[in-house]
Formats: structure tokens, C-alpha cells, sequence
């Protein structure tokens, strides 16, 4: 009977273990150091990258993030003294108070994104067919159903 519950450890899924772990460090390192071109720490652009995709409430955040709701609220503070960040009323409960990034905040994001060369230029020389095949397996990995909210956050 097949131990489904069981890690693999062999040695080729111990070398995808290490290379996905470089692929996180290096992806981090240039992270901390596309936000410092903005004037910015690795923990407020994390939180200006999930809001440029949606609005989000500061209690789902701090969850999101695996971190206390008073940090995210001082990163929220920051961000929008700069104009990245603003907050709203949520459309559909008028008690809770989204925080969204503003255009300024979705174009700085899209900055951060358009930086980290490790990954595009060697993505490059794939064929769309290998990028889609890679990005399947990832969500699948993930558990993600592709609509942008990876089990990972």
C-alpha cells in the first residue's frame, strides 16, 4: 500500500527541495533590493505587492502575512503617509476599513515585479509552452486554483 501521507526523500526530490530553496533566497534578495530603490522595506512592498491586487481588510493582511494586525497597521501607516496606500470603507460591510493600493502604489508594484531579473531572464529562454508547464506544476505545488491566491500568500 502506497504511503501517500509520507514525504518523498529521495535524492532527486531533495535537489528540487534545494534548488526551489535558492530560487526563494535569490528571489528574496533581489526583493529587499528592488524595495530599497523605492525607499521602501522587504515587509512594506510584501504588503503593497498584495494590495495592488485587490483591497483587502487589515485583519485578512495580517493573516495573509502570518503576522499581528498592530504590524500590518504600522506598514499601512507608512505607506499611505507616502500615497501608496490608501483606506476605504468595504461596499459590502461599511464596519470594516479596506486598505488598497493607489495608482501611485500599483505602479510602484509593478516596478517591484518588473526587477527581480533572476527569474525573468532565465524564464526567457523557455517556450511558453515550458513557462505554462512550470507555472502548472508551481500551483499545483501550491494548491493554487490560479486565481491569485497561492496557499503560499
Amino acid at each position: 500500500m502506497a504511503r501517500a501521507s509520507q514525504p518523498r526523500s529521495d535524492e532527486l526530490t531533495l535537489e528540487v527541495v534545494e534548488l526551489i530553496g535558492s530560487v526563494v533566497a535569490r528571489y528574496h534578495e533581489e526583493y529587499e533590493e528592488a524595495a530599497a530603490e523605492h525607499a521602501l522595506t522587504g515587509a512594506q512592498a510584501g504588503v503593497l505587492n498584495l494590495l495592488a491586487r485587490h483591497p483587502l481588510p487589515m485583519r485578512k493582511l495580517a493573516e495573509k502575512l502570518k503576522c499581528e494586525p498592530s504590524n500590518v497597521t504600522g506598514i499601512v501607516d507608512r505607506l499611505e503617509s507616502r500615497g501608496l496606500v490608501e483606506r476605504r470603507l468595504d461596499p459590502n460591510d461599511r464596519r470594516v476599513k479596506l486598505a488598497a493600493a493607489t495608482d501611485e502604489g500599483r505602479r510602484v508594484a509593478s516596478g517591484l515585479r518588473g526587477a527581480l531579473r533572476f527569474a525573468r531572464e532565465p524564464l526567457a529562454g523557455l517556450s511558453d509552452e515550458e513557462r505554462r508547464t512550470l507555472r502548472d506544476l508551481l500551483r499545483r505545488m501550491l494548491d493554487d486554483t490560479g486565481d491569485g491566491h497561492a496557499a503560499a500568500g
